[in-house]
């Protein structure tokens, strides 16, 4: 199938003009069964209520019932006390006397009798909202919820703040991440005669029979490879490996297919291509983010142990405890050393105006979190302040894991550099920091008051910068260590002020006992991290196995069967195919926690080898508006990093190096030089690195700084590094026009493929015919041909009629800020690390037509078929 070459610009003005039938993770209109809502509110708010503030005189003893009310049934509430009267009357707070005692409104009624014991403002409005939706009350048994329908389970936990916080009744659908996973067989019998019997086209062909729903046939050769080759690389396919990749009989195209996914998953470059995603998860960056935001010269040592287990398919148990207590299993190992600071991935500052006890703090709440988005798909803060309203969370459990931390510090530990390492530009690297420290220069131009001394402040600043990146080539890693101990409360409301009692470290505790019996927490520093990995990572640990499968799915089908892929449970979205989910986790498990055996599995599945075309378009936009069946392969954009790599891979001028200290790919010029403040000074400006060879490295390898980012690669929703990144936004808006077709990156990659081409000889059809092989592995139509030969006449006559006139590169560029004593504006000319800088070829520098095919160029970079996976 052959994909219309449409300017990306056009696609965007039909984007707004037209529905889009696979938007990500559109909404759908939620109807909300009030009923169910008023029983949820007694069964979380008013019961635990009750049970805290009135049953000891009302129900907890029948013998002593205080006043003749008994509020251990509805019944009771209903008939009243001594009076006589109803204690409630449905529908009407004002009229019930229940809500008038706990006002206090009446001097001759108010309940709880003791000052000490009087319900707060926000306890006396939810009793106001029970009695104004019907005082509905929910006697439920242990097993079934008969009121609403549907089966009840009872969820047994540690307890948390709230006195009635154990034995708390849920309905199964609510709570189905917490619960052991199904044992379930694939429907083969629903698979079409003659179909490979596939598990995952077994799943999910019973929605499509019922449906009445034919999927799409497969895509065609071209697509299915361009489609794997980004997935499991994130770059295109070359020309050659399209033409060598044919799919022309039944028989050979199980094998060619497998053939294929081998030869990906084992390029060096799947690793980093997945390191990409986990990236956005844990929040990896370069340095430390806030006001201070100083580089973290040896955390580029932690992406690439990521890429490293990523490409030796390290199984992901493994994975997982390497992370969580790497040096709690072995302290010798430099990789365990590295592989921890994923414990400290998240922004964090420490300044002499910062309480150490506030910051301590922010960040056993960040670890806490991160350990639970990252691994078991758990939002830890829905339940930091308090017991989690709709999940079996107590707040106790939350800080029951934070306790876990409460031995683990902050440490940069002595780790020698392991096989696989990159060192071969540290000796460069180090003579060019060395002789920028040794030439650093600050010229002031204007006279402060006599008593200031911002200027030197500047300079001290810039030289701790300069002193941090100098140590990028030590052998050390950014890691954490157990020492001493820290006793970690409940914070009442979260607060760090209001602590509660003092917790020992556990896990949470609804997940059930699937431990083996000789596991324990120990409640001495040691060995607490490396007792939760093991409890993570355990084969039956509901949620972990389930929460990966689901994040390798999403990255295939853009969507995952849970399409919040950190949020499991009640406030997340319940899968579209929980027995699928949970067979595919089961098969994890059996298969070695194997992740390339899993990317094996889905692709070879009928449901992602099919086209993104489908002949019932309409009906399926009616049927299945948000693809949940996968009846049509889902389309999408190129991710931010995708585009750029391919655009240096088209050109020829990727490079192929790998690992090591960040690079500092070319940016926009205007925001390189924007000054970036850092407290009490400015950081130096951003300057690209001096080679094209190492500018060009793949974009993973840029530096990565959290209070500066790369425009082109940010309007294209590369996430920010301050919160973890489930799932990437994926906008259509103008600002990526500007980007792609007036951007100079995107211009100098248009010469440098009209070079590239140019090389390669031929007429100006050739070159055309070039071009097309080279970005979209086929031979333009008549069509396409003509109309590239009819842009590049009028941009030949339109480029002989414009001389381009030489724009030279900023050496220098000038700063001016407010002395911090005398309140007196200076200046000062901050000269930028340029020497030796070698430019890319610029307008200026080629040929007329050369500029005219760069014009073609540029067109067909910004085409639908180069920016978008079918």
């Amino acid at each position: 199938m052959k994909h219309p070459t449409i300017p990306f610009f056009v696609l965007i003005a039909l984007t707004f003009m037209s529905s889009d039938l696979f938007a990500a993770d559109r909404e759908a209109v939620k109807v909300i069964d009030a009923n169910e809502q008023a029983q949820k509110l007694f069964v979380t708010q008013i019961k635990p209520l009750l049970a805290a503030k009135c049953m000891a005189c009302h129900g907890d003893d029948p013998a002593k019932i205080k006043g003749k009310f008994d509020l251990r049934s509805r019944d009771g509430v209903m008939k009243g006390g001594e009076s006589g009267e109803p204690s409630v009357v449905p529908g009407e707070p004002e009229k019930s006397p229940l809500y008038i005692a706990v006002t206090w409104k009446n001097e001759d009624l108010q309940m709880p009798p003791k000052e000490n014991d009087r319900l707060s403002k926000e306890q006396i409005e939810l009793v106001r909202q029970w009695i104004a939706t019907g005082a509905v009350w929910s006697d439920v048994s242990p097993n079934k919820w008969k009121t609403t329908g549907g089966e009840v389970i009872q969820v047994k936990t540690a307890g948390g703040m709230s006195a009635a916080w154990t034995n708390r009744e849920y309905k199964r659908e609510d709570v189905w991440a917490y619960l052991p996973r199904q044992q379930v067989e694939p429907p083969y019998d629903a698979l079409p005669k003659g179909a490979v019997k596939h598990p995952i086209d077994a799943f999910l062909q019973p929605r499509m029979i019922e449906a009445k729903v034919t999927p799409a046939d497969r895509a065609d050769d071209l697509t299915l490879i361009r489609r794997m080759t980004f997935d499991l690389t994130g770059l295109p396919p070359t020309a050659e490996e399209v033409a060598a990749f044919k799919l022309d009989s039944i028989r050979n195209q199980q094998s060619e297919i497998r053939n294929l996914l081998d030869r990906l998953l084992a390029s060096p470059h799947y690793g980093e291509r997945m390191a990409q995603h986990w990236l956005d998860v844990v929040r990896y960056a370069d340095t430390s983010g806030f006001s201070n935001d100083h580089e973290r010269p040896h955390a580029w040592r932690y992406r690439d142990y990521v890429i490293r287990s990523f490409n030796s398919d390290k199984p992901y148990d493994r994975f997982i405890m390497e992370q969580v207590a790497g040096d709690e299993i072995d302290a010798k190992d430099p990789e365990m050393l590295i592989a921890v600071g994923f414990l400290r991935m998240g922004p964090w500052e420490q300044t002499a105006m910062s309480v150490a006890a506030i910051t301590r703090q922010m960040w056993l709440d960040d670890v806490t979190n991160t350990v639970g988005t990252t691994f078991l798909g758990q939002n830890m803060t829905c339940f930091r302040c308090h017991d989690h309203k709709f999940d079996p969370l107590p707040a106790r459990d939350y800080y029951s894991m934070q306790a876990v931390f409460g031995s683990t510090q902050f440490a940069q530990r002595d780790a020698p550099f392991v096989q696989g390492e990159d060192q071969s530009r540290f000796a460069g690297l180090k003579a060019r920091m060395e002789k920028w420290r040794d030439t650093d220069t600050l010229t002031l131009r204007s006279k402060l008051a006599a008593n200031d001394n911002s200027f030197d402040r500047i300079g001290k600043k810039r030289g701790e910068h300069l002193k941090l990146a100098m140590q990028r080539t030590d052998a050390k890693a950014f890691s954490v260590e157990t020492k001493g101990n820290q006793n970690v409360h409940i914070l009442n409301g979260g607060a760090l002020e209001s602590p509660l009692n003092v917790v020992e470290p556990g896990v949470m505790s609804a997940l059930g006992d699937f431990l083996p019996k000789d596991w324990k927490m120990p409640l001495g520093p040691q060995g607490r991290r490396l007792a939760l990995a093991q409890w993570i990572a355990h084969k039956d640990n509901p949620l972990t196995a389930r929460v990966i499968v689901n994040r390798v799915w999403q990255m295939h089908f853009g969507t995952g069967l849970v399409a919040t892929p950190s949020q499991f449970g009640k406030m997340g979205r319940r899968p579209t195919h929980p027995e699928l989910l949970d067979w595919l986790a089961t098969w994890f498990v059996d298969n070695g926690w194997s992740i390339k055996k899993l990317h094996t599995l889905i692709m070879t599945s009928a449901a992602y080898q099919r086209s993104g075309s489908h002949g019932e378009i309409a009906k399926l936009s009616t049927v299945d508006p948000s693809n949940e069946m996968l009846a049509v392969f889902p389309p999408r954009r190129l991710t931010a990093e995708e585009l750029r790599d391919a655009m240096l891979a088209a050109t020829g001028e990727l490079s192929q190096e790998r690992g090591g200290p960040g690079v500092y790919p070319e940016i926009n010029w205007e925001v390189a030089l924007q000054p970036r403040h850092v407290m009490g000074g400015i950081a130096p400006s951003y300057t690209p690195s001096p080679t094209p060879a190492e500018r060009n490295r793949r974009t993973i390898y840029a530096f990565r700084h959290r209070t500066l980012s790369d425009p082109m690669l940010e309007v294209f929703n590369k996430p920010g590094s301050e919160m973890s990144c489930e799932r990437r936004d994926d906008t259509t808006v103008t600002p990526q026009v500007f980007a792609l077709f007036n951007g100079q990156f995107v211009h100098d990659r248009a010469t440098a493929l009209a070079l590239r081409v140019e090389k390669a000889g031929g007429s100006l059809n050739a070159m055309i015919e070039e071009l097309y092989r080279v970005l979209f592995g086929r031979k333009p139509s008549k069509e396409e041909l003509d109309a590239c030969a009819e842009h590049f006449s009028a941009m030949v006559a339109h480029h002989r009629l414009h001389e381009i006139k030489k724009r030279d590169l900023p050496t220098i560029v000038r700063r001016q800020m407010v002395g911090e004593q005398s309140g007196v504006l200076f200046e000062w000319d901050e000269k930028l690390d340029m020497d030796g800088y070698q430019r890319d070829r610029q307008p200026w520098e080629v040929p007329t037509t050369t500029r005219a095919l760069a014009e073609v160029c540029l067109v067909l970079l910004n085409s639908s078929e180069f920016v978008y996976v079918y």
